[in-house]
């Protein structure tokens, strides 16, 4: 991809990969950008780097516009490696004067074996520094999502760089949010929160808060993955605003895995009962749904709907993992239910019911455990379940 001009002399000038399908368990099967900005002015500067597999783009790109050892500044938002991978190259190539970082991104460079002589010049929030005619202002922004990431503010622009927030794993060869399907734009954003962002809520409320008691103007979000926020910056801030504060609708979904389709007889028929109560629902198979894709449902479910069979005494391998994925996202305020067909033992049931109370749901029913297929007494009282719950997301979401 070329450099695109996003504001006057600020470059994107990036890199896209149209390959990834994992991002560290997330299933990126759109692939993703790796968004780097150049900044022309009496000093030079570019923002972030790339993944080390991409470097060679990222100087190609630079090269088109100038040459890359004319950079006099080095902006590190972010040091995972999807961001700082090509630091090292790069920094050999340019030799910046100064590498601007937050403390704990200076910590984090030398933890990952950045040379320690490198030129840091540690910032925190509030603080500045003069390009020339432009200006940028710094604002950590700490565990949004690693303990080093801040943002940095263009107040001449109006332009936000905001690290790893905003984003979307999507590659594409356009660059702004007014270039694509505003729907599908939105439901990359929302996966992206979902499977990122969602336990740091508290902490996008507080830095949502602060931005607001700040004053900052922003006509654009340039984020360090995905489509630029050009025409639209409110609609992302107000998603991350509902996201954040948890906000559900009247929807469930289903999430099971099955042996000998006993178990997905029984989410059919709990479905069935929730759609009595006029409850938009969702039913994943787990032999075909990623978990990355089941935790975007769950962004605005109320609740959550768990089944698997028993397997030697035990869940089912992709019902333990949702479970251990989903607790470590750390979802807020959802209705939980169990069911599962078993053989012998049936402890699949109880096993679900105590990742659902360590994740503080509320437990809608003590579970259903049918011993091998569901007899029609059996599938009624699955469906006679889904409207218990249904009734149960009314009463909680008006």
């Amino acid at each position: 991809m070329i450099p695109v001009e996003i504001k006057p002399d600020v470059y994107w000038v990036g890199a896209v990969d149209w390959d990834i399908r994992d991002f560290h368990g997330y299933s990126t099967y759109k692939g993703t950008t790796y968004n780097t900005y150049l900044i022309l002015d009496d000093k030079i500067t570019l923002v972030d780097t790339v993944k080390k597999e991409h470097k060679d783009q990222l100087v190609k790109n630079i090269s088109l516009i100038i040459d890359p050892a004319k950079i006099d500044y080095l902006i590190v938002n972010h040091v995972e490696l999807d961001h700082s991978g090509a630091m090292m190259q790069v920094v050999d190539l340019i030799r910046p004067e100064k590498i601007f970082c937050s403390p704990m991104g200076q910590k984090n460079m030398l933890a990952y074996n950045f040379p320690a002589g490198y030129p840091y010049a540690t910032v925190k929030t509030g603080q500045s520094v003069s390009l020339g005619k432009k200006t940028v202002q710094f604002i950590e922004t700490r565990m949004l999502h690693w303990p080093d990431s801040m943002f940095s503010y263009l107040p001449d622009d109006r332009l936000l760089i905001s690290s790893d927030a905003f984003g979307q794993h999507w590659a594409t060869s356009e660059r702004f949010d007014d270039q694509v399907d505003a729907a599908e734009l939105m439901a990359h954003a929302a996966k992206y929160y979902a499977n990122i962002l969602l336990l740091y809520s508290p902490l996008v409320q507080k830095l949502l808060g602060d931005v607001q008691k700040m004053g900052l103007q922003i006509d654009m979000i340039a984020p360090d993955h995905g489509l630029i926020w050009r025409t639209r910056p409110q609609a992302i801030l107000e998603a991350y605003d509902r996201w954040s504060r948890q906000v559900t609708a009247q929807k469930a979904i289903i999430v099971y895995d099955t042996m000998w389709h006993s178990t997905e007889k029984m989410a059919v028929a709990i479905a069935e009962g929730l759609v009595q109560e006029n409850i938009s629902t969702k039913i994943f198979n787990l032999h075909h749904n990623h978990r990355s894709e089941v935790m975007t449902e769950l962004l605005d479910a109320k609740a959550v709907i768990c089944g698997s069979s028993t397997l030697n005494n035990n869940l089912l391998p992709r019902m333990a993992d949702i479970l251990t994925y989903m607790k470590g996202l750390k979802p807020l305020n959802r209705i939980g239910a169990a069911f599962g067909s078993y053989g012998w033992s049936g402890e699949a049931v109880g096993q679900i019911n105590h990742y659902l109370e360590e994740m503080k749901f509320t437990i809608a029913d003590p579970g259903i455990k049918v011993n091998y297929g569901p007899n029609a007494d059996d599938l009624q009282a699955c469906q006679a379940l889904g409207q218990k719950i249904g009734r149960m997301i009314q009463e909680q979401v008006k």
